[in-house]
């Protein structure tokens, strides 16, 4: 539930092969902060939790032999067919730049590009069995490891969390 709409957050950013940020937190006026004196702003920590979900995520998707956009990909297209165009919208790019992405998924057995029944013109791209698989087994993983983010809250801290961020991301829902 809690990974869910962190994930659901995530896949819907703007994380790209280029973009991921370090496990390690960068230096610098947003990011010199020290959060344990209890001196950490908004930004700055919004900065601050984002490299760490990106962190995970970048090793997660490692470990599963995936990039990052990869791996987003393949989540994204857990939820069912999507067209070319509304993928390229999702992951804010132009149709052509998502062709490169989609010749490597495909190379691999993750997806595959089909007609869309009515269009001829049109793609729509489908995880094969193997990339449901691997999407599947990325998704409980970085789920269960952005959740051990949050082990350390009280229950009550927890759903406060849950509610702000929910809140935040339906108020800027755009894309995909």
């Amino acid at each position: 539930m809690y990974a869910s709409l962190t994930i659901h957050a995530l896949y819907r950013g703007a994380v790209s092969e280029t973009e991921v940020a370090p496990a390690a937190v960068r230096t610098g006026p947003l990011h010199s902060v020290d959060p344990a004196a209890g001196q950490l702003d908004a930004a700055a920590g919004l900065i601050q939790l984002t490299s760490l979900v990106q962190g995970i995520y970048a090793r997660v998707s490692e470990r599963h032999d995936l990039t990052p956009v990869q791996a987003k990909l393949l989540c994204v297209l857990l939820g069912g067919p999507r067209g070319m165009a509304e993928l390229a919208a999702c992951f804010g790019v132009e149709k052509a730049a998502l062709t490169g992405l989609m010749d490597r998924a495909e190379k691999r057995g993750l997806a595959e590009r089909s007609p869309v029944p009515g269009n001829r013109r049109a793609l729509q791209v489908n995880l094969t069995d193997a990339g449901r698989r691997a999407a599947t087994a990325f998704h409980a993983e970085v789920g269960e490891a952005l959740n051990k983010l949050l082990a350390d809250l009280s229950p009550a801290d927890r759903e406060q969390f849950r509610a702000t961020m929910a809140g935040i991301v339906t108020s800027c829902r755009s894309g995909c």
